[in-house]
This record gives structure tokens, sequence and C-alpha cells, in this order.
């Protein structure tokens, strides 16, 4: 275990699991919770405000501001902190991408207390942590989709129009059709609405 007490700060929605983390982590003498927050943006808020904490032990899916979204103004701000997110089996996508934007570790939400607090302890030893289950999932899981045609269907997704898309992206709307028609195709989905509704399930968006 580590000499020093390593400081973290906890981001899950579900009050009822942020609240159980937070205790189980504050029973380990080296560990401890400087705070605890639903959502991205008030984890944000925090950073703004106080010191980086050791370790950001947080959820991917989140309302305002994603786990992802946050390890993304981490990265930009290249802020001193490790981050790690929780995650499920049925989101193998979110890895690449939480990869690429220097996540250290990913935890199941299935597994046992003994190895959350393990995983802590390796990440903040300077590990990397992933389970073997989910590093076999994201080298399995190949995304068809250009950044373009994921970018014009998470605006679709979240009900803009075709001229809205074509606004927000700076493209003609005749591109963004053509983007999304290859989304669609791509992912044998019926419309903008199942491929983006496939897309989140994999993790794509």
């Amino acid at each position: 275990m580590n000499s020093k007490v390593t400081t973290i700060l906890i981001v899950e929605d579900q009050s009822l699991v942020r609240d159980a983390i937070a205790m189980l982590l504050s029973l380990e003498d080296d560990l401890t919770v400087v705070d605890k927050y639903s959502n991205g943006q008030e984890a944000i808020n925090y950073l703004n405000e106080h010191p980086a904490p050791d370790i950001i032990l947080s959820d991917i899916e989140m309302p305002l501001v994603s786990g992802l979204d946050l390890a993304a103004h981490i990265a930009n701000g290249s802020l001193s902190t490790k981050m790690v997110l929780m995650t499920t089996f049925s989101k193998p996508g979110y890895i690449k991408r939480a990869l690429s934007l220097g996540v250290k570790g990913f935890i199941l939400k299935e597994s046992d207390s003994d190895y959350l607090i393990k995983a802590i302890h390796d990440v903040s030893a300077g590990k990397k942590v992933i389970s073997t289950e989910l590093a076999i999932m994201a080298l399995d899981d190949n995304n068809p989709l250009s950044k373009k045609e994921m970018s014009a269907l998470k605006l679709a997704s979240e009900g803009l129009k075709t001229q809205d898309i074509a606004r927000s992206l700076f493209l003609s709307e005749g591109t963004v059709r053509n983007y999304l028609s290859e989304a669609i195709s791509k992912l044998d989905a019926t419309n903008r609405v199942d491929a983006a509704r496939i897309a989140k399930q994999k993790g794509w968006l």
C-alpha cells in the first residue's frame, strides 16, 4: 500500500452507489475522499476552485457532463490527477475512447470491493488498471463510424434536425445527410434514431 494518503474525488449520479463507494474507500487508512458529486459538471466546478485530487473515480454515463467529457476536460487542462472510470460489460467502445484521453483505470461495476480498493492503490502507484474481460472486448470492438459520422449521429440523437446539425458542424445539409446515411448503412439500422441507439449501446457515442 502507499505510505502517503491518496485523495479521491467520486463522481457518480446514483446517490446510493456514490455514498457506498465513499464509505468503502474511507475505511482505508491511506485513502481520503475529498468530495463526491453527481455529474461531471459539478466535478469541473470543484476542480476550478480546489487543488486537483490524486484520483478522480467517475461513472461514465451521467447527466450534463459524462465521465468521458470529464476525462477530456482533464486531458485538455493538463491537470495532475489520474482518472479512473467505472463501466459495465455492455460499453466496450468507451474503453478505446477513454484510453486516448489518458484514463488510467477501468473498474467494472460488477467488481467486488477488494478489487476496487486494489485498483485504486495500483493507479495511485502509477499503474494502469483494466480487467482482462474489458481488454478483450475493447480489442474485439471495431467501430466502423468515422469521427464526422459520429459527430452528426450524436447531434441527431439529441433531436437536432439536419439543418441544425449542418450549422453546428459547419457543413452543408447534403454532407450531413450523407454522413447520417453512411452511419445508418454501416450499422444496418432502419433510420438515424435506430443508428444512434445502436452506437450508444456500443459506447461509440
